[in-house]
This record gives structure tokens, sequence and C-alpha cells, in this order.
């Protein structure tokens, strides 16, 4: 059996489809800090995940014209927020959607701001970036985390949602 090549034996994806198909996998939100120049910057990001245990990795996908793209490849390292249901305002923040009087609280761990508050923090330093079609894959070396308790901020097909318990 002979497999297909990408370009030639695929049909095309319309991107609209596909983003509308991969709504329906549900996913917790993050914020993605870095500091560059003494700066803070930070994305919102549900394209995260954990890579390996041994050695702990975690992975953020970021559009290669996301202005954190360029931040990311000069520090190298980022730290990692998983936001409680409680937090929709900074997620919306950090994806370009100021929020007015929204009062921005960090604490910071390894000279990286992480967002107070929140389920888990990480801190990594980046140990890959691979290109990906319109994304680059940042894969991390956990140097720190840290759990708490609470409620998980989903988002499943293009809004925000609250877990509730099984019946």
């Amino acid at each position: 059996m002979t497999e297909p090549t990408l370009h030639e034996d695929y049909p095309a994806i319309d991107s609209r489809a596909f983003r509308d198909t991969m709504g329906r996998f549900a996913t917790g939100i993050t914020v993605v800090t870095t500091v560059v120049e003494n700066a803070v910057h930070g994305m919102t990001a549900n394209a995260f995940l954990s890579v390996s245990l041994e050695p702990p990795l975690i992975l953020v996908s970021v559009d290669r014209r996301a202005r954190m793209h360029g931040f990311l490849e000069r520090s190298g390292r980022y730290g990692v927020s998983i936001l409680s249901a409680q937090q929709q305002a900074y997620s919306q923040h950090f994806a370009g959607r100021p929020v007015e009087g929204l009062e921005l609280k960090f604490v910071w761990v390894h000279d990286m701001p992480l967002l107070a508050d929140t389920l888990g923090h990480m801190v990594a330093t980046v140990v890959e970036a691979h290109p990906a079609g319109d994304h680059t894959l940042f894969i991390g070396r956990v140097e720190y985390l840290r759990a708490f308790d609470g409620e998980p901020l989903i988002f499943f097909r293009g809004q925000y949602r609250h877990l509730e318990p099984s019946p």
C-alpha cells in the first residue's frame, strides 16, 4: 500500500471547517508568559499539552505571526498558568480582548511571571522548537511546577464552559 503524500493526494481542507471540527475537542485554558527586555508578555493558549514524564516536557503551539512567537524565540523560557473557572477575564485579556478594570496579579518563580490564584503553574526552558505549518511547537523542559485546587475554565465550540459533576 502506497502512503499518500500531504500535498498530492489529500483534498484541501477548508480552514473554517477545520477550526469548527477542532472546536469539538474540549480543552482547558492556559496563559503562557515570558519576559523580554524586563517586560512581561502573555498569550492565551489552549494548544498546550504534556509531552513526556521523563524528562518532564510540555508543549505550547504558537502562530508564527503572533508577537509571542518572537518573544519565545528571544527569551527561550516560558511560564504556564492553568486558568480556573473564575478567570475568564484573564483568558480574554491575554487573547487580545482587554477587560476594563482587570488587575493582573503575578507571582514570580524562577524569574518568570505566573498568574496568581490559578490551578497550576509551570516554568519551562525551551529545548526544541519545531515548525509545524503556520505554527511553531515550543517544547519546554519543566523546571518548576505546582498544582492548586479549584475548577477549570473549559473552552468548547468557541465558548467558555465550566465542568459539572456527572449525575
